[in-house]
């Protein structure tokens, strides 16, 4: 695991939008096939997706032949409804860019047969070669996508029930109301992340800070599900100041050297 330490949550958005377009810069130059990309809704990507907008009109980096995968979706929501994750994907990124629309996969939190949804929704990425990079956040219980604690560490694309801690952490994106936030949604699994051959995920703000000290110094267990990027070999947590505050002194440091050392 690489452990990434910047200053501020703009810094660390900085590093993962040019980590993101070295990545699909650096496929581009061996193979036509388009770069596969997972990404997930949430306040903490939103720096992330206006670092890549940025870089997309600056002529850096095109999206034209880049395939996207959303990390999860509220159950009984339309795509068109204001708080669902495709409203926000398009508002937020997808609608800033020139990704080709019939390349964005996303769950259908209004489908019929949810759990037909999902297993199609698993075959569609194994049908473009499974995902090179998963982007993700993390909540401040540890959970990664909505895998809450006590997941399965090797799950697929399923539905899940939110736990009251993520229902409330989520209403500030419905006014405030807890009533009005969905309390099942789709989302795709831990194995489902960790089949990406390479994983980033972003955790900014003191209220991070122990969701990190558990994917970081923690064991490898179910009820943190950060820490199952532990076991994978290509994955990355990039973190601000505040977020390293209840890791310890010498892996604080053994972190900041390693990654001194590699520039």
């Amino acid at each position: 695991m690489r452990l990434i330490i910047e200053k501020t949550p703009v810094e660390v958005a900085k590093w993962a939008a040019r980590y993101i377009v070295e990545q699909i810069k650096q496929k581009e130059k061996f193979t036509p096939s388009p770069f596969v990309l997972g990404l997930p809704a949430g306040s903490t990507p939103l720096e992330t997706y206006r670092e890549l907008i940025r870089l997309h009109e600056a002529g850096e980096v095109s999206f034209a032949n880049v395939v996207t995968f959303n990390m999860d979706e509220y159950v009984g929501l339309a795509a068109d409804h204001p708080r669902s994750f495709h409203s926000y994907m398009w508002n937020n990124f997808f609608s800033r860019v020139d990704v080709r629309p019939e390349n964005v996969h996303m769950l259908d939190g209004a489908a019929e047969d949810p759990v037909k949804e999902c297993a199609d929704y698993e075959a569609r990425i194994a049908d473009v070669g499974g995902i090179d990079l998963f982007l993700g956040g993390v909540g401040e219980d540890g959970h990664i996508a909505f895998n809450e604690p006590f997941s399965s560490l090797t799950s697929r694309t399923r539905i899940k029930t939110l736990t009251p801690e993520t229902i409330a952490a989520n209403a500030r994106f419905f006014g405030d109301d807890e009533s009005l936030v969905p309390h099942t949604v789709l989302t795709v699994g831990v194995g489902t992340v960790l089949s990406a051959r390479k994983v980033l995920i972003l955790a900014t703000g003191r209220r991070k800070a122990r969701a990190v000290y558990h994917g970081v110094e923690g064991s490898y267990n179910h009820k943190w599900t950060i820490s199952a990027l532990q076991i994978h070999p290509n994955g990355i947590i990039v973190c601000d100041e505040e977020a390293t505050e209840q890791l310890r002194v010498g892996t604080y440091r053994y972190f900041k050297e390693s990654e001194h050392y590699c520039r």
